[in-house]
């Protein structure tokens, strides 16, 4: 696509003019003169335009234009990780350089020395952050920040669409908590928004900021060719419709590039899939005489200064191959890598598109090759393209109003500001939990206003990303108890429970001994051939229903159901997988804490009766039950986007509750983000989606890509549950 572009504001400040065209700017393309002209003309403006399109110029332009015209002026830029806000720093700083006003531009998080600390609070024009060190560095200790929230004029908020579920939910919190700062010191600042595609950009940036926004959305930049490879794995086993791994595919394809030069990345799933990956492709370079070191896995869990070096080693050419999660489809600066491999569905149509843009970022083509797997959502995805390449029906959701989040946050901004009587926060009334607060001796009331009077300092127990704020330690007892890893609360059950194979970057470990009062894993090194996956169970316990939808004349559906469960899951056994193979060698019992959540949920109720359709006896039924939900499970992120790991799915052929046939889906963070009520209002969607699947299937009587394998399910179950499906649709 051939570029469009538009013209340079009139006024724009003469220096800030020759230093874009000095970087060979000489004109903006339409995407960008809309974005600025929104925000120098004081609008809020979201950007939604592809990667490697010249978003940061839509904010970094106003943002130095009103310094230039008033020295006074501030701005924050926000980023979702630290090591997207330093590499994005680089650019504003050049940018701000070549302009030759003494502008000055800070890097503030967990890393900057407390002398640089001090000096950046007066003399810094512009703030690269990000939102933890906003909730717990800035906006707590915002009386040491008064020049900069008295003269505030911009906000910069990157990577919009990185803002859903618990962490969207917390950051509405925290931009309502700065605006509420900012209005006390008499600034009203303009939000500026970049995003990847998703549906409701307009949406998700009113409900963040809590403002009327701009959306500019046509993008006027140059597009190279882009080749996109869809590859479906042969079936190595045609009586159960079983396709070859992934992993092994994985390897494959990225060995033919890695051994001719070609710099390549691939993204796994899962912490597990990019260590086990990253072993492949170690012991693939080892096999062809060509130095292992050349490759290197990057996760959450990595320390700091070990990303760091992978980042550098990838954009000097010294790093050939890099297994990552998602954390690398940021836009990380990491140079011009020549091919992308997708193994597996990354979750998102908009994941998979900020995939695909690492490959070829700066070149005129680009390749990206999409490995399906076996399950349902990749074998629908793999036979229907045009499902990717169309507009991405994913909606971001939120929930700021998550009684645990806002309460949290409630307590944050009480400590910040005195709440005054019948002060709004964000558009609710705050006044009933303020009360359960002062009960709990968190606030105290008097003078008509709210005061913090508790001793602990609120915002270092909350933590925006995930239920618990601690982590555990990996601790390698071979090198005298060295910190190698950290992993979050939630996956500790999963990955570092004794007898566990821990994966660093293509070393395995035996977990020798999980401390979890103390949050601790030891570890040590060892070659092994294996390594294991843990499997988990749930129960669902009904609280109450708030919100029911009766379905008097379905045939099968007693009522669509919303409402507060309980929820407990126990990890309770793991199994040793062969590395190659795949091959079980072996089980072992997990003893660990049970994980408890009370959250909300939505339920289809089915009727007694359907238990007894003509064609299938109680054990088919049970087994169409299950394999639906696993169909379910693979199905609701096709309308919501979120992670198979964000939400819980569980289907009973007698509910406790009430006696009934039941299918659960609830939220998987405390008290509910949002996704089970979106679902509770789109459950015909969801429905027709899996009985899509399903239907399409050629397999006889159950696989992977559909109900489940049919060794799972029975030989009647694929039929059971394609009928029951049709039934469950109306």
């Amino acid at each position: 696509m051939e570029a469009r572009h538009g013209e340079w504001p009139q006024g724009l400040s003469p220096k800030l003019v020759a230093a874009l065209k000095a970087r060979g700017l000489e004109k903006p393309y339409i995407h960008q003169q809309r974005a600025i002209d929104h925000a120098l003309q004081g609008s809020n403006t979201v950007v939604i335009t592809p990667t490697a399109s010249g978003k940061s110029l839509c904010y970094n332009v106003p943002v130095v234009e009103s310094i230039l015209q008033n020295p006074a002026s501030r701005a924050i830029h926000l980023f979702p990780t630290k090591a997207l806000s330093h590499d994005q720093y680089g650019e504003l700083y050049e940018l701000t350089k070549a302009c030759d006003a003494g502008i000055k531009v800070f890097t503030y998080d967990g890393d900057t020395p407390p002398a640089t600390r001090r000096a950046l609070r007066d003399a810094g024009h512009i703030i690269v952050s990000n939102p933890d060190m906003m909730h717990a560095g800035i906006l707590p200790h915002h009386t040491s920040w008064i020049r900069l929230f008295e003269n505030l004029r911009y906000v910069v908020i990157d990577e919009l669409h990185q803002y859903r579920g618990v962490f969207g939910s917390h950051m509405a919190n925290v931009l309502r908590r700065l605006r509420r700062i900012c209005a006390f010191y008499g600034s009203k600042p303009v939000f500026l928004c970049s995003s990847a595609t998703i549906r409701n950009p307009k949406e998700l940036a009113e409900s963040l900021i809590g403002e009327p926004v701009q959306v500019v959305d046509e993008n006027g930049a140059p597009r190279g060719s882009r080749t996109f490879l869809f590859f479906n794995p042969p079936v190595i086993n045609s009586e159960l419709n079983v396709r070859r791994s992934v992993r092994l595919e994985a390897r494959r394809l990225a060995m033919r590039f890695l051994a001719r030069g070609h710099q390549a990345i691939v993204f796994g799933r899962s912490r597990l899939d990019v260590e086990v990956m990253t072993t492949y492709l170690k012991r693939g370079m080892a096999r062809i005489h060509h130095d292992p070191a050349q490759i290197t896995g990057y996760r959450g869990g990595y320390l700091p200064t070990e990303r760091r070096e992978i980042e550098q080693g990838l954009k000097k050419k010294e790093i050939l191959g890099v297994v990552s999660t998602n954390a690398l489809e940021l836009g990380i600066d990491i140079g011009s890598l020549d091919v992308a491999i997708l193994a597996g569905w990354p979750g998102t149509i908009a994941s998979a598109w900020q995939q695909s843009g690492r490959a070829g970022r700066k070149a005129g083509g680009s390749l990206t090759i999409y490995i399906a797997g076996s399950s349902p959502l990749d074998q629908f995805l793999v036979k229907h393209p045009e499902y990717f390449f169309g507009t991405s029906p994913e909606e971001a959701i939120i929930n700021p109003e998550n009684l645990s989040i806002l309460s949290s946050h409630l307590k944050c901004a009480a400590f910040e500001l005195p709440f005054e009587d019948g002060e709004h926060f964000g558009p609710m009334n705050p006044a009933p939990i303020l009360q359960y607060l002062e009960d709990e001796r968190v606030l105290r009331h008097s003078g008509r206003r709210w005061h913090y009077s508790s001793d602990a300092y609120p915002s270092e127990d909350v933590s925006l990303r995930g239920a618990a704020g601690e982590n555990f330690v990996v601790l390698d007892s071979g090198q005298n108890n060295k910190v190698i890893a950290e992993v979050d609360y939630d996956s500790a059950p999963f990955l570092i429970h004794d007898d566990a194979v821990y994966i660093h970057n293509g070393r395995t470990h035996i977990v020798e001994k999980l401390d979890w009062d103390r949050r601790t894993a030891f570890v040590r090194h060892r070659p092994l051939d294996y390594y294991t996956d843990s499997e988990s169970s749930s129960t669902v316990q009904v609280m109450n229903i708030d919100e029911e939808t009766p379905t008097p004349e379905h045939p099968v559906i007693e009522a669509v159901r919303f409402g507060p469960v309980s929820v407990t899951t126990v990890v309770a056994k793991f199994k040793k997988v062969k590395f190659e193979t795949q091959e079980s060698i072996g089980y072992g019992v997990v003893s660990v804490p049970p994980l408890e959540v009370q959250t909300e949920a939505m339920w289809l109720t089915l009727r007694d009766g359907v238990k007894r359709m003509p064609s299938t006896g109680m054990q088919d039924f049970a087994a169409s039950l299950q394999g639906i939900a696993n169909l379910l499970r693979h199905t609701v992120p096709l309308h919501v986007l979120c992670d198979r790991s964000d939400f819980g799915i569980y289907a009973m052929v007698r509910a406790p509750f009430d006696q009934r046939p039941t299918i659960y889906i609830w939220d998987r963070y405390p008290g509910g983000i949002g996704i089970a009520r979106k679902l509770f209002s789109i459950s015909d969607r969801i429905l027709n989606s899996a009985g899509r699947i399903v239907t399409e299937c050629n397999c006889p009587a159950g696989c992977p890509a559909c109900i489940g394998p049919q060794l799972d399910r029975g030989t009647e179950a694929k039929q059971a549950a394609q009928e029951l499906l049709t039934l469950l649709r109306g």
